[in-house]
């Protein structure tokens, strides 16, 4: 995957888990999830576009790092979901592989 293309899908899947927050219940339990994978899917994209303008090596890895915590977060958050759901969606699936793959991608990064 090219760096633009990981800009590109670090962007959609925020917004691809703001869609899929929009259809869950409204429960106390769920309110809560809601709010976590909100805050940290998006935050994925905000961090690695910032990395791309980090003022040093070392600032970038260090964004890098950061949107690594924050996939790796939502991922989980994800996970729960998907535990939770009585019928998990083909979109929280396909979110669940996603996140797996942008933290595996992510990880490869202060590699190399």
């Amino acid at each position: 995957m090219k760096e633009n293309d990981l800009l590109e899908s670090t962007f959609n899947f925020g917004v691809r888990c703001l869609k899929l927050l929009r259809n869950l219940p409204k429960t106390s339990e769920f309110q809560i999830i809601k709010y976590q994978l909100g805050k940290s899917s998006t935050s994925v994209g905000a961090n690695y576009e910032e990395a791309q303008a980090g003022s040093s090596k070392a600032d970038f890895k260090n964004k890098i790092r950061i949107a690594l915590k924050e996939a790796r977060e939502s991922n989980y958050w994800l996970r729960v979901i998907k535990a939770i759901e009585e019928r998990p969606s083909e979109d929280l699936n396909s979110l669940v592989a996603e996140s797996k793959e942008i933290k595996n991608i992510l990880a490869s990064i202060p590699k190399n």
